[in-house]
């Protein structure tokens, strides 16, 4: 019989993993700067977009020799310090920032949790309780945890799918009905794909984030496009825009609140606005349900 592998192997896995991350992530944004863009003298010829590496080395204050190692995933460390310094060479937005500092610091991935997430009777009933809003919880893997009627009559009952398929990538990207909802399907999905990539540089190697991966990665083209980009962005507040199969244009306010005591768990709310005669839609939504 195998044995299974030790904890010291799983961190080295997952070091590996990580360090591979932070190198595609750096070689992508180098790639998407001009040297105009930084204040270095553009013109020449260049065998490949964007910066070189010597060049983002030098605007960082490193040595040309030890960023080359980062960006082939070599086992070297970097201080926070000289993180923010690349950072900053790569105009990095506060979101990518974050992103390279976690990827950079050699933390290793938490362990998979060992029991379900769960979500408090509390907040069960709050989200139960929010009448026309639809609402839900999602979980650190943005699985779906708890979810509320209003929720399920406007974008369909994730208790009708598969447990290991209940989850909002995974069904934005694969469910037709979904995309149907989405006037602007492409810009909102992209958007979808790099804030979990924000999330996935917390739980680099783990096998539950991994697989879901894999599996979008098999599952739509468009994921894999974007997901090698290595676009990172964060929470965002704002309208959202749905186009029902029966009652036509809706327009919610859309906005996400972190659970204080289980920060990886989210509450999603959509608030029904007055025009288009939303509301009233919801309504007949929920009497039809």
């Amino acid at each position: 019989m195998k044995a299974p592998p030790s904890s010291t192997t799983n961190d080295a896995h997952s070091d590996d993993v990580r360090r591979r991350e932070l190198a595609d992530f750096l070689r992508n944004r180098r790639a998407g700067i001009a040297p105009e863009d930084v204040g270095l003298p553009g013109g020449g010829r260049r065998r490949t977009p964007g910066l070189r590496r010597e060049e983002v080395a030098q605007l960082a204050g490193v040595g040309t020799t030890w960023y080359t190692w980062l960006e082939q995933a070599r086992d070297v460390r970097a201080s926070r310090a000289v993180l923010e310094a690349l950072a900053d060479a790569l105009s990095l937005t506060a979101a990518e920032r974050r992103h390279l500092v976690l990827l950079g610091r050699g933390e290793s991935a938490p362990p998979p949790p060992a029991v379900t997430e769960e979500v408090s009777a509390p907040v069960r009933r709050l989200i139960a309780n929010l009448g026309l809003s639809p609402a839900y919880i999602l979980g650190r893997r943005w699985d779906y945890l708890a979810w509320n009627d209003a929720m399920a009559a406007l974008f369909g009952d994730p208790a009708d799918v598969a447990p290991e398929h209940r989850n909002q990538l995974w069904l934005f990207f694969t469910d037709p009905a979904r995309r149907a909802l989405m006037p602007d399907w492409r810009r909102t999905a992209r958007v979808l794909a790099s804030r979990f990539r924000a999330d996935y540089a917390r739980h680099v190697g783990d096998p539950a984030f991994d697989r879901l991966v894999s599996d979008l990665h098999d599952a739509s083209p468009e994921f894999r496009k974007w997901w090698t980009q290595h676009e990172v962005k964060g929470d965002t507040d704002g309208r959202k825009e749905l186009l029902h199969p029966v009652e036509g244009r809706m327009l919610f306010e859309h906005a996400a609140f972190k659970h204080v005591e289980h920060g990886e768990q989210r509450l999603i709310l959509y608030t029904p606005l007055p025009d288009e005669d939303t509301p009233a839609k919801m309504e007949r939504l929920l009497s039809r349900a």
